[in-house]
């Protein structure tokens, strides 16, 4: 566990004790070996009575008993549900305290709850039940505590567009239908302050009329805030469990929807009654006022918005969501469930803590949750239960005295913890200010010399002169880092550097380089078969690594061949590091390299023609590619196709040999070639088609010319079926006369 001590101008990291004897260190040892434990620093010669150990200081400032139960005629003195309520801490850093803080359910405890409903045209309705509920409403609260009181608001929306219609007659009758009791359009309204006359509370619903707005989401979040901060007005007492039960049908406009009427100014969280100058809240700015007010929230909502609300719960602490029957007729046994589930829940949590300062959390009850640095939590705690909570205190750092409270959610109750850091060394320093360890050049400050002006050292033996003290130190500093890196004492301008654990000492300019911290192998440093300078290991003769744990040989890189990682990469500690792309254990696979089957295709078509013509390939293969020409595959690569100018196929197979651009192709004999096509059945066949497509389209049309021509018979048939003809005399007509002469008569 370290601890920083720090005296005067010397600054040290102790682990459990520190030891202030003078003359304790040795030349070239650093003041740190101050810092050990108690045996360890005996044994290095310090005394008993050298030795100190600062310890944590835990102090209870105020403990008043916890309640047994609240009365009301106690007047001067509230109901106590969380002991003790004040405390002092003074820590080493690092070593945490712990103590134990209790909590107890006060019987009959007061409770305030704020009845807020959404009055939009919707919830017209559940507006009826309540009106007929409030008897059943004080019934049920007066059940869970006799000191009981009960408030009213109401919200719909902002009454800017396009939130509500701002025509004047819609803003004075917002309800869809004509409706009688239909209220004028506003935001928040409160109704009735906090009251346990249950007539004031029936009148003033009763007098509650419906309302309405344009877009479905409501003004919810912005009436809660009001609720919260508005506190004066509402009545919230002090010493009370304070709930807000909402009521709606509809999901809630948030922070950044107030745009949209031009609205820009961001909720300043303070009371506004009847105001539309500020957006909506934030969630977050929700939550902050409900916990800073100890409000527990409890969401009744219909079905169609319950999962939304859910979400909603997440983010605000102590809080409930139930589902509302459409009419809101289970009102009331809802709020007796959501409430029940709220105070047997006790969660302890703390506001912003100081910097470098942890708390953790230990329940101690039946039903605990685990331990937890955010918060504690204890279920099904039961009136008249105590519990406890083990509280666990830790300052990282020193620190001034600062404070932070610890509460119950939802719950008045606080405990101030008021906290401060031991970090000065309590050291019995002599009060000769020119002390003889010092060369009468300054004073002992716990066992270190701090010496007078224009000197340094560790006795006070370097005077300083016309040089700057800075000046001095900055010439210890490597790139302005730590003086002499933190391993030696700047001595008038240069490093005097330290021993190291083992006994050897920094070197180097700014004592940057030790001895005792380069790679081990086998637990050994530089595996035992080399020596270690300046944090790297020189290796001997035959061995190599970063820790000189392999033997310089090659045998395990060998490949059956004789080579050596087949050329493909370097032989380290008697294992192959491959080149990119290529794996051991030999460096024969390369998964990402190129395909050779497509990358020498050229080559191979080259080498294919040369077997042919005699072709020269030197251009097209580099001398990459050896080939053989064979009528059967001998390798068992698989098999790569490419095709020629001529349009065939040749088929090859390619193995890798040793190297990295270097290989063995063997190519089949006989390319595969194309049939060529039939030029005398293509032309025959493409006119017999296009006579036999030329023939059908006669056909067809001649077809359809017959079709229609019997069509029209039929129609002329029919028409001359149906026709009737007058009869009568043309005047016009003359009926043909036919004369007949005998050629044998005479006229006798």
């Amino acid at each position: 566990m370290k601890h920083i001590c720090v005296c005067g101008y010397v600054k040290m990291f102790c682990y459990t004790h520190g030891c202030f004897l003078q003359n304790f260190t040795k030349p070239g040892e650093q003041e740190a070996v101050r810092c050990d434990t108690r045996s360890q620093l005996m044994a290095r010669g310090c005394l008993d009575d050298s030795i100190i150990s600062p310890e944590n200081s835990f102090k209870v400032v105020q403990n008043t008993p916890l309640s047994g139960s609240f009365n009301q005629r106690q007047t001067q003195q509230e109901a106590i549900q969380l002991a003790p309520q004040k405390v002092h801490l003074k820590l080493r850093p690092g070593m945490p305290q712990t103590f134990t803080l209790s909590f107890k359910r006060v019987e009959g405890y007061p409770m305030d709850l704020y009845y807020l409903m959404d009055l939009s045209y919707s919830m017209e309705d559940d507006l009826r039940s309540i009106k007929v509920l409030g008897a059943e409403l004080f019934k049920a609260l007066r059940s869970i505590t006799e000191h009981a009181q009960i408030g009213f608001g109401a919200f719909v929306d902002k009454t800017v567009l396009p939130f509500t219609n701002t025509n004047k007659r819609k803003l004075a009758n917002p309800c869809p239908k004509t409706e009688k009791n239909c209220q004028p359009a506003f935001g928040y309204r409160h109704v009735l302050s906090m009251t346990a006359n249950e007539n004031s509370f029936n009148k003033e619903v009763n007098k509650q009329g419906i309302s309405g707005n344009l877009d479905p989401p409501e003004g919810s979040l912005d009436a809660m805030m009001q609720a919260a901060v508005c506190g004066s007005k509402i009545g919230w007492r002090n010493s009370s469990t304070r709930l807000i039960v909402l009521t709606t049908d509809a999901g809630f406009h948030m922070a950044g929807d107030g745009k949209l009427a031009g609205i820009l100014q961001p909720n300043d969280e303070l009371c506004h009654l009847d105001s539309n100058v500020n957006d909506y809240p934030s969630v977050g700015q929700l939550a902050m006022q409900l916990e800073k007010h100890n409000i527990q929230p409890i969401f009744a909502v219909t079905s169609e918005v319950a999962d939304v609300y859910k979400e909603l719960s997440k983010m605000i602490p102590k809080s409930e969501v139930e589902v509302l029957s459409a009419d809101s007729k289970n009102i009331v046994s809802l709020i007796r469930l959501a409430y029940d589930r709220l105070s047997s829940k006790v969660t302890m949590a703390h506001d912003d803590l100081p910097p470098n300062v942890r708390v953790t959390y230990t329940p101690i009850c039946p039903k605990r949750g685990p331990a937890g640095e955010e918060e504690g939590v204890c279920n099904g705690v039961l009136v008249g239960q105590q519990i406890a909570f083990n509280v666990t205190v830790t300052a990282e750092r020193c620190m001034r005295e600062q404070d932070f409270t610890i509460s119950p959610l939802g719950i008045k109750d606080t405990l101030k913890v008021t906290l401060s850091t031991t970090c000065d060394c309590e050291c019995n320093d002599p009060q000769d200010k020119q002390h003889p360890q010092c060369n009468s050049k300054g004073q002992v400050n716990c066992g270190i010399c701090r010496c007078s002006v224009g000197l340094v050292g560790r006795t006070c033996e370097c005077s300083v002169g016309d040089k700057d003290e800075n000046a001095l130190r900055a010439s210890c500093r490597r790139e302005n880092g730590t003086e002499c890196e933190g391993r030696g004492t700047c001595v008038c301008g240069r490093c005097d550097c330290h021993l190291t654990e083992s006994g050897t000492s920094y070197h180097g300019d700014f004592c940057e380089c030790d001895d005792d911290h380069c790679e081990k192998f086998a637990n050994k440093l530089c595996g035992g078969n080399g020596r270690c300078l300046c944090g790297k290991c020189i290796c001997n003769q035959g061995y190599e690594g970063s820790a000189c744990h392999c033997k310089t040989s090659d045998d395990g890189c060998r490949t059956p061949g004789g080579s050596v990682c087949n050329d493909r990469g370097k032989c380290r500690c008697n294992q192959c590091e491959c080149n990119e792309g290529y794996q051991r254990p030999f460096c024969e696979v390369c998964h990402g390299c190129q395909d050779p089957c497509q990358t020498k295709q050229t080559c191979i078509e080259c080498l294919f023609q040369m077997g042919v013509s005699g072709k020269n390939c030197t251009t097209a293969c580099m001398d990459s590619v050896k080939h053989k020409i064979v009528d059967m595959f001998t390798m068992t690569k698989k098999p790569c196709k490419l095709k020629d100018s001529d349009g065939c196929w040749i088929t090859f197979k390619m193995e890798q040999l040793v190297g990295v651009d270097n290989y063995l192709a063997e190519i089949l004999r006989n390319k595969e070639c194309p049939e060529l096509p039939n030029l005398y059945a293509i032309v025959g066949g493409s006119i017999a088609g296009v006579a036999a497509i030329g023939l059908l389209i006669m056909l067809l049309i001649k077809m359809l010319i017959y079709l229609k021509d019997k069509e029209e018979f039929k129609k002329f048939e029919s028409e001359k079926a149906r026709s009737k003809w007058a009869k009568a005399d043309n005047p016009l007509f003359q009926n043909a006369t036919t004369t007949v002469a005998n050629p044998t008569f005479t006229g006798e």
